[in-house]
């Protein structure tokens, strides 16, 4: 079979939009390239959005906030909204403090320097005089939805949030026939790329095309795939594995500084290093012994 030739044209190139012309393609295969390519765009770019959200002087979802015209499921909601560019592999913190009246905008997200924020003229909230919004949220980047309950149980206040990565809102393409000399039998695949702006439509494409290849690379040449075995601290721990270190007794400076140190669960408490935990502030060889002695009542040996 001969190499494909095929031009690729952007006739329109907008913010978030372009219509892209590919051909000319032997018949059949603007389906073929088509339908793969809108599979891959919808679901398997990388993204970043909110999957946790902590506001000052609210405990959950169903709540409202002194002086923000938006009840709390309405600016979560708006949260969702906020679009990131960020590919870093861990998550990242970041915060929005308002004590003045007006609008809140996606803009007054203290983000760090690895991540921005595409929309940032998004309305959040609006407040009234002498009201206050302090919050935190958590940005982590990813591909496809992520469901809320998928998120580790985390410390009181904190609100887990659906996220779609996706940075793809929408795509159409269809096939018209096209010319090549006297011959009319070859397909012409126009696409449409709606994006939310992190990325444009013709980078999107490119970055599908290159996981389809990647795809096929896997079946034209194999690399072979190595099983690793894992150990399965959750299997042995059984339920108690996925308690807060909140839940098992222990005082509330030294749960606050395991949580802030990401040893949330008596899972992560269980797998980390003694040494590791007497360097985190606030605690030491006593408070060490406080843990052991609540993982022990519930039936968890600790630092073997």
């Amino acid at each position: 079979m001969n190499e494909p030739m095929f031009e690729i044209k952007e006739e329109v190139g907008q913010k978030g939009y372009a219509k892209l012309v590919i051909s000319p393609l032997e018949q059949g295969y603007g389906d073929t390239l088509g339908n793969s390519i809108r599979r891959v765009l919808l679901t398997s770019l990388p993204g970043a959005a909110i999957t946790n959200v902590r506001i000052s002087g609210v405990k959950h979802q169903f709540s409202t906030l002194k002086g923000m015209k938006e009840d709390i499921v309405e600016f979560l909601l708006n949260l969702k909204k906020v679009r990131f560019s960020y590919d870093g592999e861990k998550p990242v913190k970041a915060n929005i403090l308002i004590k003045s009246a007006g609008e809140v905008k996606a803009k007054d997200i203290k983000v760090p320097g690895s991540v921005k924020i595409a929309n940032p003229e998004f309305v959040l909230a609006t407040l009234n005089k002498g009201s206050k919004l302090d919050a935190e949220v958590e940005i982590v980047s990813g591909v496809g939805y992520s469901p809320a309950e998928d998120r580790e149980k985390g410390t009181i206040g904190m609100i887990p949030l659906d996220a779609s990565f996706s940075p793809i809102t929408r795509v159409n393409y269809r096939i018209e026939e096209t010319r090549v000399g006297r011959l009319t039998n070859f397909d012409k695949l126009i696409l449409e790329i709606w994006t939310d702006g992190t990325i444009t439509p013709k980078e999107a494409l490119k970055l599908s095309a290159k996981t389809l290849v990647a795809y096929f690379n896997q079946i034209v040449t194999p690399k072979k795939v190595v099983k690793e075995e894992t150990q399965k601290v959750t299997d042995t721990l059984g339920p108690v594995g996925k308690l807060s270190v909140e839940e098992i007794g222990l005082p509330t400076r030294v749960a606050n500084a395991l949580v802030k140190a990401g040893y949330e669960t008596v899972e992560q408490l269980v797998a980390a290093k003694k040494e590791d935990l007497v360097k985190v502030r606030n605690l030491g060889e006593k408070s060490i012994k406080i843990i052991s002695v609540a993982l022990a009542e519930k039936g968890v040996e600790f630092g073997k």
